[in-house]
């Protein structure tokens, strides 16, 4: 499947973006009304995220996130043969000097983002990083090896250094002693695992569980960690605040750090829901009641 789709994939990226946005009804229309792609999925997350709006303002949401949606898949195609001038005009970086004097220092600090706009632009960083100082982007390896190698590729050749998710504390340890500077990327609002269902929170009017790698991470090394506020001034283009959280992790307490991302990623959504990535399974684990009153 892989050899058939990335030699249209290939011509479709050296065509310029404006041109690109033209194939995104086509797109919106075949994933939308023909495929359907986890509509049940989307309208439920809607309809437990929005109770108080009615079924046709969630319905207005549900179509402009997947008109949204054909656009980012356009978009990150075109990562293939983008030029790193025109990404730094598309992605402009605001209040970004203290995130970028904790890289100087050889603080590590931690990015923290959701799926919310355009995440895989937001690598552009890398190409702004100081001197010296490397980013750092911790994934999670997909089950297909061939898309697995082409995302891989595509947010490498900005110069982001990926690091599968299982060996990060390791090369984090290493990495430190070897004296090689930079930040670490997390993209932290995805399910945790079996493991890891330890704690939650309320997040879109639901009990929510807490990824905990980044806050458990941040606060074993007092590593800085930062928020990216995404927003979308129009098509094709987008901002990146980078707001702190934490300066000094291990001065918090248990939740406070991954709570306040999402507490800052709702405000986001509530602020631009057709942003976020409703086709994800977020709530697809159930908090027992125990747990739920422990939080609370």
């Amino acid at each position: 499947m892989f050899y058939v789709i990335y030699p249209l994939l290939w011509f479709l990226s050296l065509l310029p973006l404006k041109v690109l946005y033209a194939f995104s009804p086509l797109m919106y229309f075949l994933i939308y009304r023909v495929a359907g792609y986890r509509k049940k999925v989307v309208r439920q997350n809607l309809q437990n995220s929005f109770p108080e709006l009615s079924a046709s303002e969630r319905r207005k949401i549900e179509k402009n996130f997947y008109r949204f949606f054909a656009d980012l898949l356009l978009e990150i195609v075109k990562l293939l043969h983008i030029s790193d001038k025109e990404l730094l005009q598309r992605v402009k970086f605001v209040n970004v000097e203290e995130f970028f004097e904790c890289c100087r220092q050889g603080k590590y600090p931690i990015l923290m983002l959701g799926h919310y706009g355009n995440w895989e632009w937001i690598l552009t960083i890398s190409l702004l990083m100081p001197e010296n100082c490397e980013s750092f982007t911790v994934y999670k390896r997909l089950k297909n090896r061939k898309f697995d190698q082409f995302m891989k590729s595509l947010r490498e050749k900005r110069g982001a250094v990926m690091v599968e998710k299982r060996n990060l504390a390791r090369n984090m340890i290493r990495w430190a002693k070897e004296g090689k500077f930079g930040a670490y990327g997390f993209i932290a609002d995805q399910s945790p695992s079996g493991k890891n269902l330890r704690n939650w929170t309320t997040f879109l009017h639901q009990p929510t569980a807490i990824l905990p790698g980044a806050e458990q991470l941040a606060r074993k090394f007092n590593y800085p960690v930062f928020y990216a506020r995404v927003s979308r001034p129009k098509r094709g283009y987008y901002s990146c605040e980078i707001l702190p959280i934490a300066r000094e992790p291990r001065t918090t307490s248990d939740n406070e750090i991954s709570t306040r991302f999402m507490q800052l990623l709702e405000e986001d959504i509530l602020a631009h829901p057709e942003l976020w990535l409703w086709s994800h399974r977020r709530w697809k684990i159930k908090p027992l009641i125990d747990e739920v009153k422990k939080d609370n």
